[in-house]
Order: structure tokens, then C-alpha cells, then sequence
């Protein structure tokens, strides 16, 4: 961590420097390093999208490609990759490359099921490599949206964490029927138990009409809010973001490169997870030029990212005027 904090300073120092010459670096960038996943979580907004499938993968960006990604965040003052997918558990050459790139750290969003004592062991070499679960409440609103035993494999890795004394963090799907659960005393206290010490609450999307009302609307959102300012003063050792909530105090969505962008597992550049929609590739282009596509651009110079949404993203309901954009 120390040796962590002198890159994040150097990491400072070229974003200022970037951004005194016209040109904004975000601090974060996703990466969805697979678009396979051997889950099938109900709602997925990945799999919707047709970015997750169960296909074998095809035209994917390889492991030389991501290394070429990976250097040019660090040059240009990128602190934060958070790996993604699918479930990036499915392509463990490209974490432990990732962990010898010791400037960055690498939050890994994962469904938990690949964990394994090698998986342990390599954490515990490469302490930039930082886990995240993904877990909706308890045993019963895990297993019934991730599938049977999921539940009791998260919790199984967390003690294998916390025995090692290694970081780990929970990705927290926040939905209409869930968002008191998740929000609970007793339940933020056993992960804090556990020894997890991030919280990543992040409003469902709905991918369907049908899905509507499982996202969060104005009276679960006053219900999360509350929630997380008691548990941050109940844990004052643990990291609570939220996702959009947070965002209001950054003047809105922070996507198209405002504070991260996201690269699909085939190059492409999107403004974020939930708006799969791109202008230009990383395998045509770098991460700079990426930053300046006229998709980015236009989103980054209008209002569309201050509008106000239900949901987990402004962009992908307002995916029509995004589409428009593009055309």
C-alpha cells in the first residue's frame, strides 16, 4: 500500500498535467476481460445485452492486448482497473499479469464460484489484487437470483480471506425488494465480521420492461441513503460507495471518461457497462484517443450525464438519445 501511494501521487501528478493541457484522464477504468460467466443471475443487464454469453468466445482481446492496455493506463495516470466480465475468474492469466503491475490496484468484481486456494495464494502475493462478491443479502435473495450453494461459497471465501488477513470487498445489487435487507445492521456487521472492508452498492438496472419495478424508485433510494450513513458511522473501518447515489455530488453520472470509462472484452470503448454502445476500438486506437471519441465527447459537453433516471444508469435508459448520438 505504500509503494501503491507513491504511484497513486505520480498517477496525480499526470492527470494534472493532462488536464492543464485541455486533455481530461479519469483515475478509473473498467475492463470486462471475458464475456463468458458460468452463472445465469436473473435480470442480468450483461447477458441482455448480449455482452455475456455461453458461446465459446470469439475475437476477444487477448492477453498480450489487455498487457498493452494495462501499461498505457499506468503511463497515463490511470490508479484503478476494476476487472470485470463475465466472470473474470475465466481468464487467470490476465489477473496475475495484472498483479505484477504493482502501480495499479485491481478491484475483481466476481460471482465468487472460481476461488480457489491458488486464486488465495496469488492474492497474497499480489496485494493490489483486491476481490469483490457479488452477493444480494442473505442465503435465500443470493441463491435465488445467483443459483442453489452460490451463498454459501462467497461466505466460504470470505473466511478463507480473513484467515489470510487479505482485502476483500462486496458488490451489492440494491433492487425495490431487497434494499432494507441489504441495509440492515446485522447484516453489515457479519461482513464486517468476515473482515470485508468495501461496500459497493449498486442500483439494479432494469434491462426490461417487465424488470421496471425491481429498480430501486425515490422511496428506496431515501431508504439506501439513510441506511448507508448509519452503517458508515456504525463501521467507520469500512468503505461504503454507492452507484448513482454518490454520483450526485459529482454533478451526475460520471461515465464517458468524466471519472471512468469502460473497455468490452473485444476492444470496444464504451462510456460504461450499462451503455454498451462505442465508437472506437482499442485495438485501432490508444486509451488517449479513446478518451477523445466524439461519442465520449458529445456526452462528456451536454446534459444527458446530469439528467435525472430511475435505476443504476442515466445512460442506458436514456439509451435512445446515446443512440442517437452515435448516428
Amino acid at each position: 500500500m505504500v509503494k501503491f501511494a507513491a504511484a497513486s501521487r505520480r498517477a496525480f501528478k499526470r492527470r494534472a498535467a493532462a488536464e492543464k493541457s485541455g486533455e481530461h484522464i479519469p483515475p478509473f477504468l473498467i475492463a470486462s476481460i471475458t464475456s463468458s460467466c458460468n452463472l445465469h443471475c436473473a435480470g442480468c443487464y450483461s447477458r441482455c445485452n448480449h455482452a455475456t454469453t455461453d458461446a465459446a468466445p470469439v475475437g476477444q482481446l487477448t492477453d498480450e492486448e489487455w498487457r498493452t492496455i494495462f501499461q498505457e493506463a499506468d503511463e497515463i495516470g490511470v490508479s484503478f482497473i476494476l476487472l470485470a466480465g463475465g466472470e473474470p475468474l475465466l481468464r487467470r492469466d490476465i489477473i496475475e499479469m495484472a498483479g505484477r503491475m504493482q502501480n495499479i490496484i485491481f478491484p475483481i468484481f466476481t460471482n465468487g464460484t472460481y476461488m480457489d486456494g491458488a486464486f488465495f495464494a496469488l492474492l497474497d502475493k499480489c496485494r493490489n489484487l483486491i476481490p469483490v462478491m457479488s452477493i444480494e443479502g442473505g442465503k435465500e435473495e443470493t441463491d435465488e437470483r445467483r443459483g442453489k450453494g452460490v451463498y454459501e461459497k462467497l461466505i466460504s471465501n470470505m473466511d478463507a480471506l480473513h484467515d489470510r488477513s487479505l482485502l476483500f470487498g462486496a458488490s451489492i445489487t440494491v433492487m425495490s425488494r431487497n434494499v432494507r435487507d441489504v441495509t440492515y445492521r446485522a447484516f453489515l456487521s457479519a461482513l464486517a465480521e468476515r473482515g470485508c472492508k468495501l461496500v459497493i452498492y449498486v442500483e439494479y438496472v432494469p434491462v426490461t420492461e417487465e424488470s421496471t419495478e425491481l429498480a430501486p424508485g425515490g422511496a428506496e433510494r431515501a431508504i439506501l441513503k439513510e441506511g448507508i450513513a448509519l452503517r458508515r458511522r456504525d463501521h467507520p473501518e469500512m468503505v461504503f460507495l454507492s452507484f448513482p447515489g454518490d454520483e450526485k455530488s459529482s454533478g451526475g453520472c460520471i461515465a464517458a471518461g468524466r471519472g471512468f470509462f469502460h473497455i468490452n472484452s473485444h476492444g470496444g470503448a464504451e462510456p460504461c457497462p450499462f451503455s454498451p454502445y462505442s465508437d472506437i476500438n482499442v485495438r485501432d486506437t490508444s486509451l488517449r484517443e479513446a478518451l477523445k471519441s466524439p461519442l465520449f465527447t458529445a456526452l462528456r459537453e451536454g446534459d444527458l450525464l446530469a439528467d435525472d433516471h430511475v435505476g443504476g444508469c442515466v445512460l442506458y435508459e436514456k439509451r435512445d438519445a446515446v443512440k442517437a448520438i452515435l448516428s
